[in-house]
């Protein structure tokens, strides 16, 4: 193998280490209207309060640093860096066993917790360059009450909303 080859290969694994994620509000996996619908007009609580109307309204929720968070159950992933923002938001029981969206104005690391134990996410979706909507993640949840763990993120509030799938 020549030295170009392998020039070549380094440039092609170390481009993929970097490939960024789709740009514009139409490059998301599944429509998220409604949802940048709520995230633009949220009401407002600290880490740690209570989503009053989920599925009918979204939350803005003022995160701590990471470090005096006190997050109900370690976050699934790691910050990458010590000078971020997390927090939590209680959400009451939803109507029925489902998949739901949880969707974020800005980029954060999201965790479910129901009945004691962090629930497994499914289906992630995510792209930048538009305005109010950042990420959403599917997550199959019971009808009890559950905790929306917010961690890993640069801004010091988020607004969140929780919507059927």
């Amino acid at each position: 193998m020549g030295r170009s080859s392998l020039v070549l290969i380094a440039l092609l694994v170390g481009s993929s280490a970097f490939a960024q994620e789709p740009v514009g509000c139409d490059k998301f996996k599944w429509p998220l209207d409604h949802e940048r619908a709520l995230l633009a007009s949220p009401s407002q609580t600290a880490s740690g309060g209570d989503m009053e109307k989920p599925l009918a309204a979204a939350v803005m929720v003022k995160l701590a640093p990471f470090a005096d968070a006190h997050l109900p159950a370690a976050p699934s992933r790691a910050p990458k860096s010590h000078d971020s923002y997390a927090g939590f938001v209680r959400v009451p029981a939803l109507p029925k066993p489902a998949t739901y969206r949880i969707t974020l104005s800005e980029g954060a690391w999201i965790d479910v917790v129901q009945d004691g134990n962090v629930v497994k996410s499914g289906a992630f979706s995510g792209a930048t360059g538009c305005e109010g909507v950042r990420k959403s993640v599917k997550f199959d949840l019971a009808a009890t009450p559950f905790i929306i763990e917010i961690s890993g993120t640069t801004v010091q509030s988020i607004a969140i909303v929780v919507t059927p799938d």
